[in-house]
């Protein structure tokens, strides 16, 4: 069965962890239940997850090739016993090689990376959305030179591992603005979501993949994004999307700050 194509948010830090109780603060809470009921969701339990993260970046894109990775703990002062987390899915190695393949038939160089662990990018969210770690799972680096056009070509050409069973999920925040940590910033965040969401949603697939391709031009662009690493995982998920319906799956207020998902099919 076709798999969507999804961009989510993964919070900030190990947030769905923060209780020694393993409960969830209550201001991630609405984060964390919207990513619980991803599975359950699809039409279909998938083969194997495809996920890009906001956490790696490379020279060229580069694909995840090993069979058990560890986690990468790259996140600091946080409580100790968000250091002693596990998330032990198994990696996907012929995925792999098939997004490898995929990546350069459409003209990108890339590159394999067998020994770096997952960030928390991924083991965050995705320990909320598969908690038993029972399905393969790969990380695709994104490009380090974060040019918007070839991350939406590098998710088309991607696109068909959707028929393949393969959940392609592009994790980062629609709104990352660390100087603002802990400041109201709703009025600028809420235009700068609204914009996102309009042309992240236009039903021209055309226009919605050129108007995010020029995502600086929407309101409070800058102020939402200062760095776009955290935003370009959307442009992935977007062009996986190809020409399939797209729609705000979840939004929510937390820190401050306005976030919103989105599903593509």
């Amino acid at each position: 069965m076709r798999q969507p194509s999804l961009f989510i948010p993964h919070g900030g830090g190990p947030c769905f962890f923060l209780n020694p109780d393993g409960s969830c603060p209550p201001e991630w809470q609405p984060m964390r239940d919207y990513l619980a009921a991803i599975l359950p969701s699809l039409p279909g339990r998938p083969r194997a997850i495809l996920i890009v993260s906001g956490h790696w970046e490379e020279a060229d894109f580069t694909v995840h090739t090993g069979e058990q990775p560890d986690l990468l703990f790259d996140y600091r002062g946080f409580p100790e016993h968000t250091y002693r987390l596990r998330w032990d899915a198994p990696g996907a190695p012929a995925l792999a090689a098939r997004v490898k393949a995929l990546l350069e038939g459409a003209g990108f160089a890339t590159s394999e990376n067998a020994t770096r662990g997952w960030d928390h990018g991924v083991f965050v969210p995705m320990k909320v959305v598969v908690p038993n770690a029972c399905i393969p799972t790969m990380q695709l680096s994104l490009r380090a030179d974060l040019e918007p056009a070839a991350h939406i070509r590098a998710g088309q050409a991607l696109e068909s591992l959707r028929d393949e069973g393969v959940l392609i999920v592009g994790s980062g925040m629609s709104f990352h603005n660390m100087r603002m940590l802990g400041r109201d910033v709703a009025p600028q965040a809420d235009l700068f979501d609204a914009g996102l969401s309009a042309a992240v949603t236009d039903p021209d697939p055309v226009q919605r993949r050129t108007r995010i391709a020029d995502w600086t031009a929407l309101p409070q662009a800058r102020f939402a994004h200062p760095r776009e690493e955290h935003l370009l995982p959307l442009m992935v998920a977007l062009g996986a999307g190809g020409d399939d319906p797209a729609v705000n799956d979840h939004r929510d207020h937390v820190i401050g700050w306005t976030v919103s998902a989105f599903r593509f099919g």
